[in-house]
Protein backbone atom coordinates (compact mmCIF):
# COMPACT_ATOMS: atom_id res chain seq x y z
CA UNK A 1 0.00 0.00 0.00
CA UNK A 2 1.46 3.77 -1.20
CA UNK A 3 1.64 5.98 1.74
CA UNK A 4 2.88 9.80 2.17
CA UNK A 5 3.02 11.15 5.20
CA UNK A 6 4.27 14.62 5.61
CA UNK A 7 5.63 16.39 8.52
CA UNK A 8 7.29 19.63 9.91
CA UNK A 9 4.10 21.64 9.16
CA UNK A 10 3.06 23.98 12.25
CA UNK A 11 2.61 28.20 13.31
CA UNK A 12 5.42 30.34 12.64
CA UNK A 13 5.43 34.35 12.69
CA UNK A 14 6.04 35.95 9.31
CA UNK A 15 9.76 35.81 7.68
CA UNK A 16 10.69 32.97 9.68
CA UNK A 17 11.35 28.96 8.23
CA UNK A 18 9.84 25.58 8.14
CA UNK A 19 10.92 22.41 6.34
CA UNK A 20 8.82 19.76 5.98
CA UNK A 21 9.53 16.27 4.86
CA UNK A 22 7.23 13.83 3.17
CA UNK A 23 8.07 10.23 3.65
CA UNK A 24 6.80 7.97 1.50
CA UNK A 25 6.45 4.31 1.52
CA UNK A 26 4.92 1.14 -0.37
CA UNK A 27 6.83 0.85 -3.24
CA UNK A 28 10.23 2.60 -4.90
CA UNK A 29 9.88 6.58 -5.81
CA UNK A 30 13.51 6.80 -6.97
CA UNK A 31 12.37 7.04 -10.75
CA UNK A 32 9.02 8.99 -9.62
CA UNK A 33 8.90 12.99 -9.29
CA UNK A 34 8.18 14.87 -5.82
CA UNK A 35 6.25 17.73 -5.57
CA UNK A 36 4.60 19.66 -2.59
CA UNK A 37 1.29 21.53 -3.11
CA UNK A 38 -0.79 23.39 -1.37
CA UNK A 39 -4.52 24.48 -0.61
CA UNK A 40 -5.39 28.08 1.27
CA UNK A 41 -9.48 28.05 2.88
CA UNK A 42 -11.13 28.40 -0.34
CA UNK A 43 -9.12 28.65 -2.60
CA UNK A 44 -8.32 25.54 -5.02
CA UNK A 45 -5.42 23.07 -4.52
CA UNK A 46 -1.71 24.46 -6.32
CA UNK A 47 1.25 23.24 -6.91
CA UNK A 48 4.79 25.16 -4.73
CA UNK A 49 7.35 22.75 -6.00
CA UNK A 50 8.41 19.93 -7.69
CA UNK A 51 11.54 17.94 -8.43
CA UNK A 52 12.37 15.12 -11.35
CA UNK A 53 13.37 11.72 -10.17
CA UNK A 54 16.87 12.63 -10.85
CA UNK A 55 16.85 15.87 -8.89
CA UNK A 56 18.26 17.80 -11.88
CA UNK A 57 15.40 19.89 -12.57
CA UNK A 58 12.48 21.59 -10.18
CA UNK A 59 10.04 23.64 -10.75
CA UNK A 60 8.51 26.60 -8.51
CA UNK A 61 5.30 28.24 -8.72
CA UNK A 62 6.50 32.49 -9.01
CA UNK A 63 5.59 32.93 -5.62
CA UNK A 64 7.69 30.87 -3.64
CA UNK A 65 10.81 31.45 -5.94
CA UNK A 66 14.06 32.43 -4.02
CA UNK A 67 12.47 31.74 -0.78
CA UNK A 68 11.19 27.58 -0.78
CA UNK A 69 13.12 25.07 -1.78
CA UNK A 70 12.91 21.43 -2.99
CA UNK A 71 15.35 18.82 -2.25
CA UNK A 72 14.99 14.67 -2.25
CA UNK A 73 16.65 12.16 -1.09
CA UNK A 74 16.17 8.73 -3.46
CA UNK A 75 18.02 6.56 -0.69
CA UNK A 76 15.33 7.38 2.13
CA UNK A 77 12.35 7.50 -0.19
CA UNK A 78 11.98 11.57 1.17
CA UNK A 79 11.07 14.74 -0.06
CA UNK A 80 11.75 17.99 1.64
CA UNK A 81 10.36 21.47 1.15
CA UNK A 82 12.65 23.90 2.97
CA UNK A 83 10.42 27.28 3.48
CA UNK A 84 12.07 30.75 4.55
CA UNK A 85 10.71 34.06 4.37
CA UNK A 86 7.35 32.92 5.47
CA UNK A 87 4.28 35.18 4.70
CA UNK A 88 0.99 35.11 5.71
CA UNK A 89 -0.61 34.52 2.22
CA UNK A 90 1.86 31.18 2.50
CA UNK A 91 -0.98 29.85 5.12
CA UNK A 92 -2.77 26.45 3.84
CA UNK A 93 -2.90 23.03 4.08
CA UNK A 94 0.29 21.21 2.11
CA UNK A 95 0.48 18.24 0.98
CA UNK A 96 3.17 15.75 -0.78
CA UNK A 97 2.23 13.57 -4.22
CA UNK A 98 4.57 11.60 -6.34
CA UNK A 99 4.30 11.42 -10.02
CA UNK A 100 5.31 8.21 -11.56
CA UNK A 101 7.85 8.44 -14.69
CA UNK A 102 10.61 10.58 -15.88
CA UNK A 103 9.09 14.13 -16.98
CA UNK A 104 11.21 17.01 -16.07
CA UNK A 105 9.61 19.01 -13.29
CA UNK A 106 8.43 21.68 -15.49
CA UNK A 107 6.33 19.49 -17.32
CA UNK A 108 5.24 17.61 -14.20
CA UNK A 109 3.64 20.56 -12.72
CA UNK A 110 0.46 20.35 -15.19
CA UNK A 111 0.11 16.85 -14.88
CA UNK A 112 -1.95 14.73 -12.78
CA UNK A 113 0.02 13.13 -10.23
CA UNK A 114 -0.68 9.92 -9.04
CA UNK A 115 -0.51 9.59 -5.08
CA UNK A 116 -1.09 11.84 -2.50
CA UNK A 117 -0.30 12.35 1.14
CA UNK A 118 -3.08 14.08 3.88
CA UNK A 119 -1.11 16.84 4.17
CA UNK A 120 0.44 19.36 7.03
CA UNK A 121 -0.83 22.56 8.21
CA UNK A 122 1.38 25.74 7.71
CA UNK A 123 0.28 29.06 9.80
CA UNK A 124 2.46 31.80 9.33
CA UNK A 125 1.21 35.27 11.78
CA UNK A 126 1.63 38.26 10.91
Amino acid sequence: QVQLVESGGGLVQAGGSLRLSCAASGRTFSRDGMGWFRQAPGKEREIVAAISWSGYSTYYQDSVKGRFAIARDSAKNTAYLQMNSLKPEDTAVYYCATKRGRATAQAMAVMTWDYWGQGTQVTVSS
